[in-house]
């Protein structure tokens, strides 16, 4: 397949003006193809040579201003179209496409429980190709008009309201211009709860088996729409530019969620199953948020060319905790953005691939290459720049420079020179250098507090390792002065704001325009106390003494996880040992009150301290203090006023055991005692962790599946099998996932998920050189999804040692790896390097 280059698309936006796209897609041609019939209105603005794309099973005929042209000049997803005369044209394609099993296209997906039928589009980046003809790049914006036949039964969603015709003939209303890559529909026999807000209708919808549980949580999910939907009403003077707002939650979705101008996609795990936490729902509450603010940043103001894809993702995320925050319930989001997300873009910004939050425009030539930018920098370090921005601008300077952005903008293209210029419209701050320092800059900085003390006073100053500058507040603490039992309580002294400059180490400026302050040094100093920058925080000796007896004494949840991330970059970094990281959650997480940060500790804790950076050796131990960490917190939790918590504790519990007993009784009885019954997600976790000690065997997992025929049950069972401790089992998992091709993109991930365990090192041994060259072939065959997925899942994580390290070494000067595998081997090599560093540390 031809990538599209970005002097190609920049040649291409100058020479065409594309007005409409009339689409009719008939979904009853069977199995394996649907029919694809476009029609392209166009003008050409000067005499000249151009390209349509689309990726056909069989290409039927295709006329430009009614004359025939030869399907067989189409040259892989190009057909080229030569000698148009300056003016108006029309291009008519009749095309067979393929249905997609990989998340890409238009997706097929047959419901295992009821073995009803459903299809829905992916159309990012470039895969509108594998659905409709289209000039396939987000500066030739159009309208669009679909008319859609799908089988008796089912209903057709999409950009704009749909009209049921009749014979199984839905029409969609036409968009506004937006750009290819924007275009939705999802067609089957959904369930559908329907309401009205602000004179627009509102849907949701998933596939029928999951409408129990659509119901119980519909209430919520709309209250989360329509508050979020009225925050944004108020925070933009564009209202909201679609005709309807559908949200649908369907399976096997590659993303979170996508922004699909009136028809949001969501990957169905969103429709709960079984017992979820608090935090879960925040979680889904969010990505609701985030994509609402997309309508706005992405499909009202669209980019330019994939460079700044930033400005969509990182401006969304941003404002979805923000919005939600200040609109619904879940007003203690940014704990849980500083404890589980912003370790993803500090993580992303410490390897070999990382970029610009705002990329050269060189660096992103073509569309390959920006589809490797979707990662923890496009999102959360983006978002934590943004956050900067906002406080060193004030919210109403921001807003007021969103706004001009969108009215000189709406329904066009915008760049990033557009959008610092209009925000600087708004200030007289000097916008475009604060750009360049934090836009187009890689890297974490690292603020680290010197203390002096005197008999009188104490001083500060902080040392910055980096390059942008900063505005932080500093927290300082005090030993509270009470006889409570458990951890010290800490109360605060003093909050205070300094400016950090660029590339220097600051003497900061308190409110009195001193170096100093009055009375004895704190107890605890903490740099970024309210999580405002972007930056590693170390800690001084004593208030990281203070901190091992009374972490969990600071009152404040967002202090904490500031406290919990720069220990976990401790750790990280070889500067605080995995052990020291265990003890302190054994000492601390059962006082721990704060949801979203007990699961972000626990997780951290579990999948890479003692999992990845505690040698072969140590795990035992570290097992069982996890173990022990989450027995005391089930204990506390007996009462039933903690659900959430002792979920989380249980769900650890189970990962964490090294003996079948306990589990297998759990597993036995259906319930933990005192408390949750086992819903379907906690039975397939004790039947994965059953099957990696070698406590359950394939009759078992069969008559799991039995008993849960859904399409999680046969994700768990594919999990568990792979999992399984013998011979047979891993060779059957990697035939299934190297050799078959035809496991579907949520089938190949839960089997690479079960086939790589910490405890199988010795019998996986074998597959590790095998890994390399099957993986690479893997992607060539069957295309980016699955190499994300073989890539992210299948990689394997736990071979630390030098063999292992040599071996991806030399795996990434193989000229054969696609880009989208080629990304995620230089990530996954990266951290093993820094385990096996880690691990040699201590």
């Amino acid at each position: 397949m031809s990538v599209l280059m970005r002097d190609e698309a920049q040649a291409r936006a100058q020479f065409l003006d594309v007005q409409r796209y009339t689409i009719d897609l008939d979904l009853t041609a069977g199995e394996e193809t649907f029919d694809s019939r476009t029609v392209i209105q166009f003008t050409a603005l000067a005499a000249g040579d151009t390209f349509v794309e689309l990726k056909p099973a069989t290409l039927r005929s295709i006329s430009l201003d009614g004359h025939a042209l030869d399907p067989a000049d189409l040259d892989e997803n190009r057909f080229p179209l030569t000698a148009l005369t300056a003016g108006p044209h029309e291009l008519r394609i009749d095309a067979a496409m393929r249905y997609s099993r990989t998340g890409e296209g238009m997706h097929r997906f047959t419901d295992p429980t009821d073995n009803e039928t459903y299809v829905y589009t992916q159309l990012f980046l470039e895969d509108v190709q594998r659905v409709f003809a289209a000039f396939d790049q987000p500066d030739l914006k159009s309208v669009f008009a679909l008319t859609v036949t799908a089988p008796e039964g089912w209903t057709v969603l999409g950009n704009g309201i749909a009209q049921h015709t009749g014979d199984g003939r839905w029409t969609l209303a036409p968009t506004p211009p937006v750009s290819t890559y924007l275009v939705a529909v999802a067609a089957g026999p959904w369930h559908s709860v329907t309401t009205e807000h602000a004179g627009l209708p509102f849907g949701i919808h998933c596939r029928r088996s999951l409408a129990p549980h659509l119901d119980a949580d519909a209430d919520e999910i709309l209250d989360i729409t329509r508050a979020c939907f009225d925050r944004f009403q108020e925070k933009f003077d564009e209202p909201y530019p679609f005709d309807s707002y559908d949200q649908a939650f369907v399976p096997e979705f590659n993303a979170g969620a996508m922004e699909n101008p009136g028809l949001v996609t969501f990957r169905d795990e969103f429709i709960y199953r079984s017992a979820v936490t608090d935090t879960e729902r925040q979680t889904r509450g969010m990505v609701i948020a985030h994509e609402m603010a997309h309508m706005w940043f992405g499909d009202l103001v669209t980019l330019a060319w994939w460079d700044d894809i930033w400005l969509n993702e990182s401006f969304a995320e941003y404002m979805g905790y923000q919005t939600l925050a200040e609109a619904t319930r879940f007003t203690d989001t940014w704990v849980d953005f500083g404890v589980a997300r912003k370790g993803w873009g500090y993580d992303a910004d410490q390897r070999p691939s990382t970029h610009p939050v705002a990329p050269d425009p060189a660096a992103v030539p073509d569309t390959a290459s920006a589809m490797l930018n979707f990662d923890g920098i496009s999102y959360a370090k983006g978002a934590s720049a943004l956050r900067q921005l906002v406080a060193w601008l004030g919210e109403k300077d921001f807003l007021a420079g969103i706004n001009t952005h969108f009215a000189r903008h709406k329904f066009g293209n915008a760049t990033l020179a557009d959008f610092i210029d209009n925000l600087a419209s708004a200030t007289d701050r000097d916008v475009h250098a604060w750009a360049d320092q934090w836009l187009r800059t890689t890297g974490v900085d690292t603020l680290t507090p010197h203390i002096g003390e005197s008999d009188t006073t104490w001083s500060l100053t902080v040392g910055h390792h980096g390059t942008r500058p900063h505005r932080i507040t500093v927290g300082t603490y005090d030993h509270a002065i009470d006889t409570q039992s458990g951890p010290d309580r800490l109360v605060l002294r003093d909050r205070f704001d300094i400016g950090i400059p660029q590339d220097s180490d600051a003497t900061p400026q308190a409110g009195d325009g001193t170096t100093t302050r009055p009375g004895r040094r704190p107890a605890l100093v903490v740099l970024n106390d309210n999580d405002l920058t972007y930056a590693k925080i170390r800690l001084d000796p004593d208030s990281w003494t203070t901190l091992q007896a009374g972490l969990s004494g600071i009152p404040d949840a967002l202090t904490r996880a500031v406290v919990w991330n720069a220990a976990r970059d401790m750790v990280r970094d070889g500067e605080l040992a995995p052990t020291s990281y265990l003890e302190a959650a054994r000492t601390h997480l059962p006082h721990e009150t704060d949801l979203a940060l007990l699961q972000g500790v626990l997780a951290f804790a579990d999948t890479q301290v003692a999992a990845r950076y505690t040698t072969p050796e140590d795990r035992p131990a570290a097992l069982a203090t996890l173990t022990a960490l989450t027995r005391d917190l089930i204990r506390r939790t007996e009462d039933g006023s903690r659900p959430g918590l002792r979920l989380t504790a249980v769900r650890h519990f189970i990962d964490a055991a090294t003996q079948p007993d306990t589990i297998h009784g759990w597993l036995t009885e259906g319930t933990v005692p005192g408390g949750p019954e086992l819903d379907p997600e906690l039975r397939w976790r004790i039947l994965t962790r059953l099957a990696v000690l070698g406590a359950t065997d394939e009759q078992t997992i069969a008559a799991a599946l039995e008993a849960d025929p859904s399409a999680t049950g046969q994700e768990g069972a594919a999990r568990c099998r792979a999992a399984l401790p013998t011979p047979e089992a891993k060779a059957a998992a990697w035939h299934a996932m190297f050799t078959d091709d035809t496991l579907s993109n949520y089938l190949f991930t839960a089997t690479a998920q079960g086939f790589w365990q910490p405890e199988q090192t010795d019998l996986v041994a074998a597959y590790v050189p095998r890994y390399y060259p099957d993986a690479t072939a893997l992607a060539v065959r069957r295309g980016p999804a699955i190499a994300d997925a073989a890539g992210r899942y299948a990689f394997p994580a736990y071979a630390i040692d030098a063999d292992s390290l040599h071996l991806g070494d030399q795996a990434l000067t193989d000229h054969a790896l696609i880009p989208a595998l080629r990304r995620k081997l230089t990530d996954q090599i990266d951290d093993l390097r820094r385990a096996l560093t880690v691990r040699n540390a201590h």
